[in-house]
């Protein structure tokens, strides 16, 4: 038995907003049902609120939230045993659509429609995003204060809404029945498909909520309770839960900041990098949340790219959103999270770094890559710059070396932190560039990634030291440090040698043409007979071949070759060249000694004509060798 009806009518605007709110806003249609998750959420915290508040409010209703599709029906019934609403108040709350500033909200809206999400703040109505899926709706509630009575609220949204007060008892809180239009059904009718949809968006609401006599929030929202009350096995099983990585994290961080923002995170740094074939670069960012709700998954703004390595959830009260919930409404809080958890993980990992730096080389291993693109992060270059770890020529196999590491045993007057591009150890043992340094004993980091040229370049400095690329070290530097002498160094040229030297190297050019920009004798030169250098002395080697790849450029770039005057073969092609200067061996050997060069440097597309010289030498020298055995 009912009480009399009451009819309100609508404003002739109110059909118009709707139409905006569901079809301009709303494009994901699931989130009605998180909607009123969520605002049964709110009625049951304000029903905990009132009892800690009124000692001699007596109330046994367990705070719970239901929801039940009923097949015969095609309704979906959300309950909670919440606050509830006075007959005033269901006015104020859902039948706000029809207070007199709606009709500047349409005018306003459909003038400016960029304006929507700052419009759609002021009016509060989520509960209307159910119209995207029904015909109409059924709203029953009672207010926990005595002796008001219970409230329904009817309307298909479009042209009014009725209010009765309802005879029959009722425990307070509110149910939202929701009949569904027709080509909703196969969406959202049935138990199972309203558990994925609470599982996806409301999964770590504090309140059971039940559907089919199942609890199906059963994961606990960790980052909400204190860090003493938790153990490592519950961070580790929320890990999985959030990740599907069978393997536990590296590190946990459980963060809880009040001041400039309040929000909550659980951060996890995986033990390998989750994106095994390169192939899902977009598939990362944190879970954000509001009041445990879930407002977007993966959000790519809480953190900076290099740091996508990193898997958790935000939670915050303090975020101003739109109705939807799709976009954020002031970016100037998101700016002010992202500031703080950036410096939070950077800090952690510090600490990894100095107190287990077992723990950190596995980091490294499994993020560095992703981790060098923070060479852009101006604001954190100092903590950036100190967690970067390189191969070094001074390093045992395997280890890790700081640029702290660098500089404290760096030797006495040295301002100079020198590094150098190689394929590996072994081609670092090759590397032209490189002889100086192992002859004077001056460490040298390896850089492997393509990337860690650019980390160089943007961090340029480190403390008193400056970032220098080997291969163009300053000699006036360098000269100052003592050498170790070779045994078997060869007797220094003659007066007259450096002059048919110097015509030597002249003949090589001629000989090389435009192969080369210039040859001249080298000043650094010990072991290798030659090494190639841009002739602006500006880029590197592995720069410029980088910005090649980029511009699709195949060339090969026109170098200054550099002879080392005191190599055997150099002193036997110029006594060959003071004999005869247009020999063919000294054509031969500038050739071989340019492809060879360029062979190192990895500019050599084609090595046919390189081999097919190398076996002509073999040949006239396997000839000389056999002649001087049978002379001998």
């Amino acid at each position: 038995m009912t009480a009399q009806t009451e009819k309100f009518e609508f404003k002739a605007e109110v059909n118009q907003l709707l139409d905006i709110l569901v079809h301009s806003l709303y494009t994901n249609r699931e989130i009605f049902l998180r909607e009123l998750v969520s605002n049964a959420s709110d009625a049951l915290d304000k029903m905990r609120f009132a009892i800690n508040s009124d000692p001699e409010l007596n109330d046994e209703v367990e705070p719970e939230i239901f929801i039940a599709y009923d097949e015969e029906k095609k309704t979906i019934t959300v309950t909670d045993t919440g606050i509830g609403m006075t007959k005033e108040e269901v006015m104020a709350n859902i039948g706000t659509i029809a207070h007199s500033g709606s009709a500047e909200f349409v005018k306003q809206a459909a003038a400016s429609k960029e304006n929507l999400d700052t419009l759609i703040g002021r009016f509060g109505v989520g509960f209307y995003s159910i119209f995207m899926v029904s015909d109409h709706v059924v709203v029953r509630t009672k207010s926990y204060k005595k002796d008001e009575p219970a409230i329904q609220w009817v309307s298909d949204g479009k042209n009014a809404y009725e209010l009765t007060e309802i005879e029959a008892e009722m425990d307070h809180g509110t149910s939202v029945e929701i009949h569904l239009n027709e080509d909703m059904i196969s969406r959202f009718g049935s138990d199972d498909k309203l558990k994925d949809i609470v599982k996806r968006h409301s999964n770590f609401v504090s309140f059971p909520i039940m559907i089919g006599g199942e609890r199906v929030n059963t994961v606990p929202a960790l980052w909400r309770e204190p860090k003493f009350q938790i153990k490592q096995e519950q961070y580790e099983e929320f890990y999985k839960f959030l990740t599907w990585d069978v393997q536990p994290p590296i590190e946990t961080l459980h963060i809880s900041v009040d001041a400039p923002v309040q929000f909550n995170a659980l951060l996890f740094v995986p033990e390998k990098d989750l994106d095994i074939f390169g192939m899902d670069r977009d598939n990362w960012g944190l879970d954000l949340y509001v009041r445990r709700v879930l407002i977007e998954k993966q959000n790519k703004n809480l953190l900076p790219e290099y740091l996508s390595f990193m898997k958790g959830v935000v939670d915050t009260e303090d975020l101003p959103l739109n109705i939807s919930r799709e976009t954020l409404q002031d970016n100037l809080l998101i700016g002010k999270i992202s500031t703080t958890l950036t410096k939070q993980v950077l800090g952690q990992l510090e600490k990894i770094a100095k107190d287990d730096p077992e723990k950190y080389a596995k980091f490294w291993k499994a993020h560095a890559r992703i981790f060098k693109a923070g060479h852009m992060d101006f604001l954190n270059r100092e903590k950036f710059s100190g967690l970067l770890r390189f191969d070094s020529s001074k390093a045992e196999e395997k280890a890790l070396v700081s640029f702290e590491d660098y500089t404290s045993r760096a030797k006495e007057e040295q301002k100079e932190i020198y590094y150098a591009f190689v394929a590996s150890r072994e081609a670092a043992n090759l590397n032209p560039h490189l002889e100086i340094f192992r002859r004077k004993d001056i460490e040298v980091l390896y850089l492997y990634d393509p990337i860690d040229e650019f980390v160089m370049e943007s961090i340029r400095e480190v403390g008193d030291f400056t970032l220098v690329a080997a291969e163009y070290a300053d000699l006036e530097k360098l000269d100052k440090f003592e050498s170790s002498k070779k045994e078997d160094s060869p007797a220094p040229l003659s007066e007259e040698q450096e002059k048919d030297m110097a015509a030597l190297a002249s003949k090589m050019k001629e000989i090389l043409g435009e192969q080369v920009a210039e040859v001249k004798i080298s000043e650094r030169l010990s072991d290798s007979p030659c090494r190639l250098v841009n002739p602006d002395g500006h880029m590197t080697s592995t720069m410029e071949k980088l910005m090649k790849a980029m511009n699709k450029d195949n060339t090969i770039p026109t170098k200054t070759m550099e002879i080392n005057a005191d190599h055997p073969l150099l002193r036997s092609m110029l006594e060959i060249f003071k004999v005869n200067a247009d020999d063919e061996f000294i054509a031969l050997s500038s050739r071989q000694l340019l492809e060879s060069a360029l062979l190192l440097e990895g500019y050599l597309n084609d090595p046919h004509a390189l081999v097919g010289r190398i076996q002509s030498l073999l040949t006239k020298a396997g000839g000389w060798y056999a002649e001087l055995e049978k002379k001998g």
